[in-house]
């Protein structure tokens, strides 16, 4: 059967036949934030690796837009904060030898900070592990939140100015510094960090409840993100190849956990329990917020020409 279409028409047509139906595209999201590799997605699915990635792609920039936009005035008590290492392409130890690395090869850290109450990560940050991207970090926390909170980090010193420089004197602000021990003989060599024999409270600014000086909940958020994402698994090939699909799959995981996964223990989602919105989404939402800002089939460069496309 032949249909005749002008070019107007044919361009919308081409785009329609490129496009995955919507239950592979939903398949393909929830396989890459339960861990799955690419290439397992593309396998079970039926599609090639590029349309994997290409849809990784789309959907990262939709997720980081969505994001950036929703997650403001966030009303918390207790915001904790922590770092968490990968790598892409190479250990920065290797990247030097490291057969054409690209930009961004190395190590690469994860910042987040998280609302101990509604497990809501409010906010991230990927790159280095520096005092410019801790200033760059806490500036964007102290930008998404409604009130006055209590802060908790590591022992990280980056912080120090970070916390002071975005918040002054306008939190209760303090640190959790975990002791460690020498490792044991059976331990060298392995892949396991020494031992920890005990933790030490420190108040830094403000007045902060020693009790709820803790670290415990965006650390077990730390775990979450590398059993959801396969290029956080440790001691495999399935790190990131490129720093930008690093923080695509990143984005894509924050949006699905702050909005579409119900926390076991809430019996909602982290963005219902903390207010931003009453609606529980799930991938196929997602999918939306991809199509929404996908571009629109230009205009012909001419008009009446006809083409014969066969069904």
């Amino acid at each position: 059967m032949n249909k005749l279409l002008d070019s107007k028409h044919y361009s919308s047509y081409i785009i329609h036949m490129n496009k995955l139906p919507l239950h592979k595209r939903v398949q393909i999201l929830a396989m890459m934030v339960e861990g799955s590799s690419m290439r397992s997605i593309s396998r079970v699915v039926g599609c090639s690796i590029n349309t994997v990635t290409k849809t990784l792609v789309d959907a990262g920039e939709a997720c980081a837009s969505y994001h950036n936009e929703n997650v403001r005035n966030v009303t918390a008590s207790r915001i904790q904060c922590d770092e968490i290492w990968s790598f892409c392409y190479a250990k920065k130890k290797n990247v030097k030898t490291a057969k054409a690395a690209p930009e961004g090869a190395g190590d690469v850290w994860t910042w987040t900070a998280l609302d101990a109450d509604s497990k809501l990560i409010v906010s991230y940050l990927v790159g280095g592990r520096d005092a410019g991207y801790a200033n760059e970090f806490m500036d964007d926390v102290a930008s998404r939140l409604a009130n006055r909170v209590q802060m908790t980090t590591d022992g990280h010193k980056a912080y120090l100015e970070a916390v002071e420089g975005a918040f002054g004197a306008d939190v209760d602000y303090a640190q959790l510094i975990k002791l460690y021990g020498a490792s044991s003989e059976s331990a060298k060599g392995r892949y396991s960090p020494a031992e920890c024999t005990g933790i030490k409270k420190r108040t830094v600014e403000g007045n902060p409840d020693e009790k709820h000086v803790s670290t415990s909940y965006v650390e077990r958020q730390n775990l979450t993100m590398r059993m959801s994402m396969r290029r956080f698994t440790r001691l495999t090939n399935a790190f990131s190849k490129k720093v930008d699909n690093h923080i695509h799959m990143l984005s894509l995981y924050f949006v699905h956990y702050n909005f579409c996964r119900i926390h076991k223990t809430l019996k909602v989602t982290p963005a219902m329990e903390a207010g931003l919105t009453d609606t529980l989404h799930d991938m196929e939402w997602i999918v939306s917020l991809i199509d929404a800002r996908a571009k629109k089939p230009g205009r012909p460069k001419t008009y009446g020409t006809k083409k014969n496309i066969s069904n």
